[in-house]
């Protein structure tokens, strides 16, 4: 600051000296001039600051050329000059905050007189010494209190900054470094009461540190709030900074707590990561009304610093997670692979192993040493390499698997030691889709096909032991009922002779119905085999009315009643139908009542026609009626169960599945014994003949 002179005194006859308001009407007409010449005189002085113009670059100068107007205008000739310093030091900080050196600041300032005094003089006015001494005394003290406010301000932030970085350097994770962060800017500014930080979980807020006031209640709670509801969300939502005073009061409020502890001013700052939400920083108080600028400033350094740790610190621990997860995987992969009954190995896209267990390396013949870090190729014999390369190069490119692929491995104990194996080749991707390799799951499949062969054995003896029983057995049975035949009609018989003849032909018949039922086993349950079906549009109502009356000339003791309804046509093999009837109706002469009918309905409405045999007698225990349609089961124990083979109800199940449709039993005391045979009608154009397994 020029030193002052005592202004000189006036002399009779000179004018007296020009008031200080023409230095005020041209601060104030002038101002948008000013500040264009203060643009133009910085931007020679410092051209690396070209980039910088507008409200970006004036700051607070505009306010500060209306108070020093102000000033002149008001302030009594000989007083010190007096302007406002908080636009001076708001100035500072900014620049601090923007990171200016205080020589940058006060050459802001001494342009600023620079320019005033060239605009005066393009005018043609020559200032007067008052006019000089009001401008030298205001900006020289606005140079002192910006330059002295920036320098302790900006001590404060290093060693603030400093205690961060410490405490970051000394934290493991992100809630060990909170607490100590909010410590640190607890012992930095006086009239902070409490601060926390909330980090961001998806589309929440999450209370993760908070030192003093309110700490106690927000952590206890667990405290978390939607992004853009209440004041911390609009901070996180808007993305900027927020200065609030008595936030108690304020009906945005979303946390009781903070209510109840009277909190008066509240500052919120974003903790932003480039684009990236990461969370919101709080400093409170119940003892001022609104934190000075400097404490702001210096707030909003530290969550800046800070968040560069935050967002590395979860980094670190999502990273740690997932290599502790992939040891974990590893770890059971590894498991897997030693104790896996199959072949398992694993190989990168040029065809090199990454993993393979005993079994599949005992296979190639190398242990699994020999295995890791080598080719295919260089494991495995050039005959065995050109045929699997091109395959698995294949399933590379295509990222398509190739299952099912058997073949024999060599003996290595002699003759007779072949294996037989089933391999499957898939991609192994990652979660993204990309192919990053082979994966090979051998699976040895000898036993199986032993069972196989043994299978194939057991076919060809059951077709010869049909061949035995249709052949070999039914022709001597033809011959003693064709025998019988004769005989009963011979006269010379007596009576006790035609009853041995009935028993005879009896007993034969019965022979050849468990024939038939032996042979129609044998083909139902042959690999492959199954009933010879021969479908054709027949009425079932027809071959009820012949099998009942077939039976009725066997049985004339016996009552058989038959009810027909709806429509009994479909396309279905008409004799396996009648062999159904014959079991079922079978069946209820055997174990019913003989002094009551029995009755069978045949009943078609709709796309089904229902065929039911009803008898009364003994019922069929429900712990039979579970099994009572497998192959040699009975419905009784005892002398009527050593009539038949127990064949006859499992055939009726397998021709009505075979024609679409099933059989139930229905047996009570109360309501007798009813077996009910569901069949679809089919299709109307019959079949060529085929077998239905």
């Amino acid at each position: 600051m020029r030193d002052q002179e005592p202004p000189p005194p006036h002399r009779e006859g000179e004018p007296e000296e020009e008031p200080r308001h023409h230095l005020t009407d041209f601060l104030r007409r002038q101002r948008e001039a000013i500040l264009e010449e203060w643009e133009h005189a910085l931007h020679v002085r410092r051209p690396e600051r070209q980039h910088q113009q507008g409200p970006l670059l004036r700051d607070h100068l505009p306010e500060f050329l209306e108070r020093l107007a102000d000033a002149a205008e008001h302030t009594p000739r000989g007083a010190p000059t007096q302007v406002p310093r908080s636009v001076t030091g708001e100035h500072a900080l900014e620049r601090l905050q923007q990171g200016f050196e205080p020589g940058e600041l006060a050459l802001e300032y001494g342009l600023l007189r620079y320019s005033i005094l060239q605009l005066l003089k393009r005018e043609g006015h020559t200032p007067s010494f008052a006019e000089l001494e009001l401008l030298d005394e205001a900006i020289d003290e606005a140079i002192t209190h910006a330059v002295t406010l920036y320098a302790h301000v900006r001590e404060r932030m290093l060693q603030a900054l400093e205690r961060v970085s410490r405490a970051a350097l000394e934290s493991e994770d992100v809630d060990t470094f909170l607490p100590k962060l909010l410590n640190v800017l607890m012992e930095a500014a006086v009239a902070v009461d409490g601060a926390s930080i909330l980090l961001r979980e998806e589309d929440r807020l999450h209370v993760r540190a908070a030192v003093w006031l309110g700490a106690k209640e927000g952590l206890a709670d667990d405290f978390t709030i939607p992004i853009g509801e209440g004041l911390t969300g609009k901070v996180a939502a808007e993305r900027r900074p927020l200065s609030l005073r008595s936030v108690a009061t304020d009906p945005r409020l979303a946390y009781d707590v903070i209510r109840k502890l009277g909190i008066r001013a509240s500052y919120s700052v974003p903790l932003l990561h480039g684009d990236n939400l990461v969370g919101v920083a709080h400093m409170s108080s119940r003892t001022v009304f609104d934190f000075n600028e400097s404490d702001k400033l210096l707030f909003r350094a530290m969550v800046t610093r800070a968040t560069g740790f935050i967002v590395q610190a979860e980094l670190a621990q999502r990273e740690r997670a997932a290599r502790a997860e992939a040891q974990r995987s590893l770890a059971q992969l590894d498991t897997l692979l030693e104790v896996s009954p199959v072949g398992i190995a694993f190989l990168d896209q040029e065809l090199r192993y990454l993993r393979i267990n005993e079994v599949l390396a005992r296979l190639n013949g190398a242990p699994v040493s020999a295995h890791l870090g080598k080719t295919f190729r260089e494991v495995v014999p050039a005959w065995v390499a050109d045929h699997y390369e091109p395959l698995f190069r294949q399933v590379l490119e295509t990222g398509e698997p190739m299952t099912d692929d058997e073949f024999t491995s060599l003996p290595r104990e002699g003759p007779g030691t072949e294996r037989q194996w089933l391999g499957n080749y898939y991609p192994v991707r990652t979660g993204s889709g990309e192919v990053l390799g082979l994966g090979c799951v051998v699976v040895d499949i000898t036993a199986q096909k032993n069972v196989e062969a043994e299978l194939r054995r057991s076919g060809e003896l059951r077709e010869q032991l049909i061949g035995v029983v249709g052949h070999d057995l039914r022709n001597p049975l033809n011959a003693i009922s064709a025998s019988a035949f004769l005989l009963e009609r011979a006269e010379e018989l007596s009576e006790g002779g035609l009853r041995a003849v009935e028993r005879i032909r009896n007993s034969g018949a019965r022979m050849a119905r468990m024939i038939n039922d032996i042979l129609d086993f044998a083909r139902s349950s042959s690999v492959g085999g199954g009933l010879p079906m021969h479908r054709e549009w027949v009425n079932l109502h027809d071959i009820t009315r012949s099998a009942l009356e077939e039976l009725q000339v066997a049985h004339p003791g016996r009552r058989l009643e038959l009810e027909l309804e709806g429509d009994g046509w479909g396309c279905w093999d008409a004799d396996r139908l009648a062999q159904v009837v014959g079991n079922l109706v079978s069946n209820a002469l055997q174990h019913g009542r003989p002094d009551v009918p029995v009755r069978v309905r045949v009943r078609g409405i709709g796309p089904e026609v229902d065929l039911s045999v009803h008898n009364e007698g003994v019922p069929i225990h429900q712990e039979i009626q579970a099994t009572l349609f497998q192959p040699f089961r009975r419905a009784t124990t005892g002398k009527a169960a050593t009539r038949s083979v127990g064949l006859g109800l499992y055939i009726v199940r397998q021709v009505a599945q075979a024609h679409g449709g099933d059989v139930t039993v229905h047996s009570t005391q109360q309501d007798g014994t009813t077996f009910t045979v569901r069949l679809p009608r089919g299709s109307r154009e019959p079949d060529k003949g085929n077998d239905i397994p």
